[in-house]
């Protein structure tokens, strides 16, 4: 069932979710290899970097009433170590630089792992 509607996701993507995944794709985004409509425990997260265990949600109005849904699945998702950045649908379309300035700063587990040392190892 989830991945019949994985399906009916992609193929009815939003205005805000096509412009930001046609920067996305193909590793055109920093080189980094994201996914769309990606099956993550038992949720579909819009964009997902498995390297950099990096969630990318985006919003439309129907969000602002299932709040408190949203923030329980982003707990979720970080207690496996992802990082959840989420935005406006709005914000996609009319900032989409500011939208990927922060996607790149967006401090992830997996980029943030630093080599111990020669002596702590």
């Amino acid at each position: 069932m989830l991945k019949r509607f994985q399906k009916s996701l992609r193929t009815n993507q939003t205005d805000a979710e096509n412009h930001l995944w046609y920067h996305l794709r193909n590793r055109r985004f920093q080189g980094w290899k994201f996914r769309r409509q990606h099956i993550l425990q038992e949720y579909i997260v819009d964009f997902v970097c498995l390297e950099r265990k990096l969630v990318i949600e985006l919003d439309g109005g129907q969000h602002a009433d299932q709040e408190a849904y949203d923030n329980w699945r982003t707990r979720a998702l970080e207690k496996d170590g992802f990082k959840v950045i989420r935005f406006w649908n709005n914000d996609v379309l009319t900032n989409l630089e500011g939208v990927l300035e922060t996607i790149l700063d967006a401090p992830s587990p997996a980029a943030v792992r630093r080599p111990l040392p020669q002596g702590e190892r």
